[in-house]
C-alpha cells in the first residue's frame, strides 16, 4: 500500500471533532493540563465535559502548557512514517510555545519533508486551516499545494466569543488589550477576538444574550461579500447556547458548513465554563 503524499499534523487547541481527525487521518498533539500534581493530556486524558464539571467546583485552578519536545517528536515522527511528507498547523505562536515545539521537533527530523505553520489563530480558526488543508491532501495534492491551501487559509479565518468573566484570561496572562476591561461593569459581558494572533477586546454589553446577538452581527461583519463561508463553535459547557447559535449564523449568512466544536480543556482553562464563541473560514 502506498504512502500518503502529505499528512497533517495540528495541536489539540484546534479540538477538531474526532470524526474529522478519522476522516481525514489528521495526527493531533495534545498540549498539557496540570491540576495539582496530576498531568492531563487534552483530550486524551481528560476530555471536556468531565474538565468543564471539576473547573466550576475545584478550589485549585489548573494551569496549562505545551507538549513536551518529545511528544512532538514522536508524533511528527509517525506522521512522517505514514507520508511523504508532513505539514504542521498549529495556534498563534503569540498564544503559545506550542508552535516552537513543533519547529524543534521538525529540526529533529531534518531528514523528513516537514514544513511548519503558525496559523496566528486558535480553536477551530486553526481547526479550518488544518481541516482544509487536509482535504487538500486527501485529494491527492502535493506537499506545495497542500502548504499553498493553509498559507492561503490563514488569513481568511477567525474567532469571536464571550466569556462570562475576564477572571480566567487574566490569570493565564492571555488577556491582551482585554485588560483595559477589568474593574469597570462588573456585570457586564465582554465581546473578544483573535486579532494579530492574539486575544483582544471589541466592546462589551450588558447581558449574556446582548452578547451572543453581537456576536453573530460581528461575525456578519467579517464575513460581509465572501464566499463560501465555513462556521464553527467554541464552547466551554454552554453546548445548547452554542448550537443555538450555530444554527441561527448558519442561516443567516448561508454557511456551507457549520461544525459544533467545543472550546479544548487547554483553551477553556484560560476562558473560563460558559465561554461561547464562533469560528469562522470565508473566501477559501
Amino acid at each position: 500500500m502506498s504512502k500518503r503524499a502529505v499528512a497533517i499534523v495540528t495541536d489539540s487547541t484546534a479540538y477538531l471533532p474526532k470524526n474529522l481527525q478519522d476522516q481525514y487521518q489528521i495526527f493531533v498533539v495534545p498540549n498539557v493540563v496540570n491540576w495539582g500534581t496530576q498531568t492531563y493530556r487534552d483530550g486524551v486524558d481528560i476530555q471536556s465535559t468531565e474538565y468543564f464539571e471539576r473547573l466550576k467546583t475545584d478550589p485549585v485552578q489548573p494551569t496549562t502548557a505545551v507538549a513536551s519536545i518529545g511528544e512532538f517528536h514522536a508524533i511528527y515522527a509517525k506522521a512522517a512514517e505514514a507520508a511523504e511528507s508532513v505539514v504542521g498547523i498549529h495556534l498563534s505562536a503569540k498564544l503559545s510555545g506550542t508552535y516552537s515545539a513543533a519547529v524543534q521537533a521538525q529540526k529533529m527530523l531534518s531528514d523528513r519533508r516537514i514544513l511548519v505553520i503558525d496559523t496566528a489563530a486558535t480553536a477551530m480558526a486553526t481547526g479550518f486551516v488544518a481541516l482544509l488543508a487536509a482535504r487538500a491532501a486527501d485529494e491527492g495534492k502535493s506537499f506545495e499545494a497542500v502548504i499553498e491551501t493553509a498559507k492561503a487559509t490563514s488569513p481568511c479565518v477567525g474567532l469571536a466569543f464571550t466569556v462570562e468573566t475576564l477572571e480566567y484570561l487574566r490569570r493565564g496572562g492571555r488577556i491582551g488589550g482585554a485588560q483595559a476591561f477589568i474593574g469597570g461593569l462588573l456585570d457586564a459581558k465582554p465581546i473578544l477576538e483573535l486579532r494579530d494572533g492574539r486575544v483582544e477586546p471589541v466592546e462589551r454589553v450588558r447581558t449574556k444574550k446582548k452578547a451572543v446577538d453581537r456576536l453573530l452581527d460581528l461575525i456578519a461583519e467579517k464575513t460581509k461579500g465572501k464566499s463560501p463561508i465555513r462556521l464553527a463553535t467554541i464552547h466551554a459547557a454552554a453546548a445548547q447556547e452554542a448550537a443555538e447559535l450555530l444554527e441561527r449564523a448558519r442561516v443567516r449568512l448561508g454557511a456551507v458548513e457549520a461544525i459544533l466544536a467545543e472550546a479544548s480543556p487547554t483553551v477553556a482553562t484560560h476562558t473560563g465554563p460558559g465561554t461561547i464563541g464562533l469560528a469562522y473560514c470565508a473566501g477559501v
